[in-house]
């Protein structure tokens, strides 16, 4: 990951950073609390653009490494390049949240970055979906994550980076395959019902009649008409049901699927909440710029400036946008809230739900209408045709990309005598089929470290069953 980031420490704790830079976040800090905000304390940091850059594409500060990042990495460069994308800081809730500043950002843009986080930091610890899955994964991702990069350094030294590699790969395929209803720490199935119904309360009745004398104890159940099937119903979490039962993986092996899983389950409410968090973030700057007296005004008018770029609902040079900016949408939805039903419930919208409640309670036609917002459809030949304006549409069409953590909706169905496994995608609540040349290729990937035959059924482009396997 290349270059350390320069630490700014928290106001007071003295270092080398700019003293002015220190009293904007202290300062910053002290209106977002006296407007109610409430937040676990936050770790600013500088880095470099290039490190800034690494961490966009990472995820993380410091991550596993695998090629995959650096194919993001080049797209994410070309994409700077082309003046679509700049990125002014990046931040990753916990207790205490980290924040990086690009350290080129201008005085103005500092200023609205260090609100937006504080946005951030304020969702994060009040927002019911974050504080589920950060009490799970725990308040320190960031050293988490560089534990799990440093575990995985070490088994490249000792097995190699080819085999190391070839588990990433199937890893991370993997990887928004999980099963946020669960519990990131889970036992394994019971083999048999005899083990399901062992360790339950007893009846109190039961319990004293056994101890009677001349009560005869019941006959230990036949394991073999008793053993149920695996999984008993079908399993979505791929990453945990593979890590569990590979009976060929090696423990290193299992290591790298629980750690891609635990870094997964960080990111869900991240993926979740996007819209509801970017808008309440940019909410939150914008009020907090308006009554930042501190603030002198050109570099006051330069940060509204930067706001209205950030949620804008398209780039400068276009004047129309056939995808949602998360920044626009939910800076418009939040606004749209506090007018009409004010702050307090605005708090208690933000608790209570995430981006699929949100959208489908809050987003009204009026707004709707007014953002122009529109179901379209996209033609080989570059023509756009408009499907709907009907508000359930278009709700639909905006949340389509995030169910199922944006994956394809597959599950384990069964794990067979012989070791093989069956996979079935559930195309009817996805709504299409798959990429048969791309579900041929993740299924080589677990298969190298499933080392059984692993079979697929789904339906391709046509609706027309379809059954994949890798053996070989």
């Amino acid at each position: 990951m290349g270059g350390h980031p320069a630490v700014l420490p928290r106001p007071g704790a003295g270092g080398g950073v700019t003293q002015t830079l220190a009293g904007d976040v202290s300062r910053m800090e002290a209106l977002a609390r006296a407007h109610g905000l409430d937040f676990y304390p936050v770790e600013f940091e500088l880095a470099p653009a290039n490190f800034m850059l690494e961490i966009s594409v990472y995820g993380l500060p410091v991550r596993m490494p695998h090629w995959s990042f650096g194919v993001r990495y080049i797209h994410q460069l070309i994409r700077k390049f082309m003046g679509h994308s700049k990125i002014f800081e990046v931040m990753f809730p916990g207790n205490p949240a980290h924040a990086f500043l690009v350290e080129s950002n201008s005085p103005a843009a500092n200023t609205l970055v260090i609100a937006h986080v504080l946005g951030h930091a304020d969702f994060a610890k009040n927002n019911q979906c974050f504080a589920r899955f950060h009490e799970m994964t725990g308040g320190n991702i960031v050293e988490h994550a560089a534990a799990h990069a440093h575990r995985i350094e070490a088994m490249v030294q000792d097995v190699g980076i080819a085999r190391v590699e070839a588990v990433l790969d199937a890893a991370l395929a993997l990887e928004p395959n999980i099963d946020t209803e669960r519990e990131l720490y889970r036992r394994r199935y019971a083999r048999s019902a005899s083990e399901t119904q062992a360790g339950t309360a007893q009846d109190r009745f039961q319990e004293r009649y056994r101890e009677l004398p001349g009560a005869r104890s019941p006959s230990p159940p036949d394991p073999e008409r008793k053993r149920m099937p695996l999984p008993p119903h079908p399993e979505q979490d791929l990453l945990w049901f593979i890590a569990h039962y590979g009976e060929e993986m090696e423990d290193w092996e299992r290591d790298v699927f629980l750690a891609v899983r635990e870094e997964s389950f960080y990111f869900f409410p991240v993926f979740a909440c996007q819209i509801m968090n970017e808008g309440w973030a940019s909410y939150w700057h914008a009020r907090l710029l308006r009554e930042a007296a501190f603030v002198p005004h050109e570099q006051y008018l330069s940060a509204v400036k930067l706001h209205s770029d950030v949620v804008s609902a398209y780039a400068s040079d276009e004047q129309t946008a056939l995808t949602i900016n998360p920044y626009h949408l939910g800076f418009q939805m939040w606004e749209h809230i506090i007018e009409r039903e004010g702050i307090a419930r605005a708090r208690d919208i933000l608790r209570d739900e995430d981006d699929f409640g949100f959208v489908r309670n809050y987003l009204d036609r009026e707004l709707a209408e007014e953002l122009g917002l529109l179901v379209y459809e996209a033609r080989q030949d570059g023509e756009i045709k408009v499907l709907s304006r009907d508000i359930n549409a278009v709700r639909e069409a905006i949340l389509a990309p995030k169910f199922n953590y944006g994956s394809p909706r597959i599950a384990v169905s069964e794990l067979a005598a012989d070791g093989s496994l069956t996979l079935v995608h559930d195309h009817q609540a996805d709504g299409r089929g798959l990429d048969s040349a791309r579900a041929d290729k993740v299924l080589e990937y677990i298969h190298r470290v499933w080392r059984r035959p692993v079979y697929l059924h789904t339906v391709d482009d046509y609706g027309r069953a379809l059954a994949l396997s890798a053996k070989h």
